[in-house]
């Protein structure tokens, strides 16, 4: 049994590159993290590693794989560098499953991985800094964390890159990093918590705190889902805030508002704009009822989604075309037979997926005698959004295949979004896979063959790997 000791990624890529190239199986190598050794900074030299034999294979690994095993490598767990050595193990053994989802370690190096940019998202957005009085050497601004994986390093260069000069620390229970306005340093932890952070100007943020918070629009339970318990410890309006939340409970809510209308004068004029004049009206209680955008007017029907009611993958369109505005289904004119084709072709059955749109009205203008399609503007997108999450909630897929730039920007509900940036690159969004595609008309559109072979490769391909997030039973089933 060999054994390993390393205190960071660049050392266990080295380890483990050696390890490959001496054809070192993961059951005969024992690693060891610095956290068991004792300080995480501390300059002990890491133990000499022998030359690979000049017949060694080469480990060569995707860039993608490369990040993703190095966000997993800060995942606090006891057997990181030994389940990272098994993975690159496999993936050198040409196991390229083990980078899927569908596979049992290819799940796990997706959760950490995950895990790990979720800490590094709620530091960028619960770190607190304080600023301190003026001391010779000592930084301007500290901040306390205590996150849950060792996310510290990457999260320093971010504030690097947002504060500029500014001389700051952030200390966490194991370390700490400093900033002096060009470079950083790391250091050990000089605090124990939050409490040992001084800041004059503390008081002025909780007065200012105090002064917005209006207790007759208080949602409780939306406040503690925005911003998870752990972090209202080392907030600094935590220790006001169940104070402000019992006493709107205790009948403040009621008054928070009525108080200062009451003493207005009767000659006061409150503007109102001539939407928020508009009366109250029930929102549609079916698609045929939608009336949030104008489509609705040229339009022959509204075109629901169509499939079993718990599919695993739903394939999200653009908007009804004229075959599927007169017979009210989706994808049933030819760009619904440039899918099936596809669907065929990657061994979908097409009965088994949810099909839909992100417009739910035709939208078109006429040319002679014909109705042409047009794209949909992004009020329209956004208008039909509501429709979308009520398929997505009721459906639940495990994974939804986006047709084209309109589909993606309504499943993101974004209207940013491009396809350039996701084509065929699957991403988790809210709890389920993404995978962007080709729409099928524009395989009918593409000015070549070779363009409109490429397009139709593209959506294939991205069928296909729907299928990978799917477990085997359910794909036959």
């Amino acid at each position: 049994m060999m054994r390993k000791v390393v205190r960071s990624f660049d050392e266990w890529r080295d380890a483990a590159r050696e390890l490959v190239a001496r054809r070192m199986a993961p059951e005969f190598v024992a690693w060891a993290s610095s956290e068991e050794e004792g300080d995480l900074f501390s300059a002990a030299p890491a133990p000499p590693l022998a030359t690979p034999s000049p017949a060694a294979p080469v480990l060569r690994l995707p860039r993608e794989l490369m990040e993703m095993l190095a966000s997993a490598a800060c995942f606090s767990a006891v057997d990181r560098w030994a389940f990272l050595y098994k993975i690159i193990w496999r993936w050198q053994l040409g196991e390229r499953d083990v980078v899927s989802a569908a596979d049992q370690d290819g799940a796990r190096l997706y959760a950490m991985v995950k895990a790990v940019r979720r800490e590094e998202h709620d530091m960028h957005a619960y770190v607190r800094f304080r600023e301190r009085k003026e001391e010779d050497g000592a930084p301007r601004f500290v901040a306390w964390f205590e996150p849950t994986h060792e996310v510290l390093p990457q999260v320093a260069r971010h504030f690097a890159r947002r504060m500029g000069n500014a001389t700051w620390m952030i200390a966490t229970p194991a370390a700490a990093v400093l900033w002096d306005g060009e470079h950083l340093h790391d250091a050990p932890s000089l605090l124990r918590s939050a409490a040992d952070i001084e800041d004059a100007g503390e008081a002025l943020w909780l007065t200012y705190y105090r002064s917005i918070f209006n207790p007759a629009r208080l949602n409780a339970d939306l406040l503690r889902s925005h911003i998870p318990s752990r972090f209202w410890k080392n907030l600094p309006e935590g220790a006001i805030v169940p104070a402000m939340i019992s006493a709107a409970a205790n009948g403040e809510r009621r008054t928070g508002q009525t108080a200062t209308v009451g003493r207005r004068d009767g000659a006061t004029t409150i503007m109102v704009t001539a939407e928020r004049a508009q009366p109250q009206r029930d929102e549609p209680d079916t698609l045929d009822q939608c009336r949030r955008c104008e489509l609705w007017r040229n339009a022959t029907q509204a075109v629901p989604g169509v499939g079993p009611k718990h599919a695993r993958i739903m394939l999200v369109g653009e908007q009804p075309g004229d075959q599927e505005d007169l017979q009210g289904l989706p994808f049933v004119g030819p760009a619904g037979a440039v899918l099936d084709r596809a669907l065929t072709a990657a061994g979908v059955v097409r009965d088994q997926v949810y099909l839909t749109n992100a417009v739910k009205h035709f939208k078109w203008e006429l040319r002679g005698k014909r109705r042409l399609h047009k794209t949909p503007a992004q009020r329209e997108i956004s208008a039909c959004h509501a429709w979308l999450e009520e398929e997505l909630a009721r459906v639940k897929p495990e994974v939804v295949v986006v047709l084209g730039a309109t589909a993606l920007k309504s499943v993101l509900n974004n209207g940013s979004a491009t396809m350039s940036a996701v084509l065929d690159a699957p991403f988790e969004h809210e709890g389920r896979w993404v995978i962007a595609v080709y729409h099928p008309s524009y395989v009918l559109r593409a000015p070549d063959e070779e363009s409109r072979q490429q397009a139709y490769e593209v959506i294939v391909a991205g069928l296909r790997r729907a299928l990978t997030f799917i477990p085997a039973p359910a794909r036959s089933g």
